[in-house]
């Protein structure tokens, strides 16, 4: 029934429908249907409001490297709400720093990650903030996120932004943002499906 609502971001074959953050092309390296970070954040074309996110990722295998150092990357919504993208495989109890957690705002419930090099999926489910007709928020995001088909975060408030998007305040509407953060972090499947 939705199908055709889903709007393909990465199907493997180019990177069309993502730019760096100034509007240039997106340069990161594709091959076999896989996108590895390259250099610079990029950023979907597309953008939405309420909508179900599907990302795909797979860690690199860093065994000399800890916490941050450790496939770092990061998945935003709307551009300003990072989920956190990292190799926390054995990490308990996970923190707001560690692998789908909203950075630096809320730790998931409980670590649902495969160990590096396993593919692992985000489920990502936003409902936008509400604004009053000044401008002003009226009713916080919310966002609910699966990780490997366990609910890491279940409809919880988005206050505010967390740090290192393209907006620094929450936005009715945005792209997705796929980080840079210098470790081959590597992506595939990645599509919207808008819910407004």
């Amino acid at each position: 029934m939705y199908e055709n609502k889903k709007i393909i971001l990465f199907d493997g074959s180019n990177l069309d429908g993502w730019a760096k953050r100034d509007g240039s092309p997106a340069d990161w390296t594709i091959e076999d249907g896989i996108m590895t970070v390259g250099k610079d954040d990029i950023v979907s074309k597309v953008t939405f409001g309420d909508a179900l996110l599907h990302v795909e990722f797979r860690e690199p295998d860093m065994p000399l490297e800890k916490g941050q150092g450790k496939g770092n990357s990061g998945v935003y919504v709307h551009g300003c709400y990072e989920i956190q993208v990292l190799d926390s495989y054995g990490v308990e109890p996970p923190t707001d720093s560690d692998c789908s957690a909203i950075y630096n705002m809320h730790a998931p419930l409980m670590n649902a990650c495969k160990p590096a090099l396993a593919w692992q999926t985000y489920d990502i489910l936003i409902r936008a903030p509400r604004f009053n007709a000044r401008g002003k928020v009226k009713e916080d995001g919310r966002i609910s996120v699966f990780q490997n088909g366990l609910p890491v975060h279940n409809n919880i408030i988005l206050p505010r932004a967390t740090p290192g998007g393209i907006s620094d305040k929450p936005v009715a509407e945005g792209p997705a943002m796929l980080q840079d953060h210098g470790d081959p972090v590597s992506f595939r499947n990645i599509w919207v499906m808008k819910l407004d």
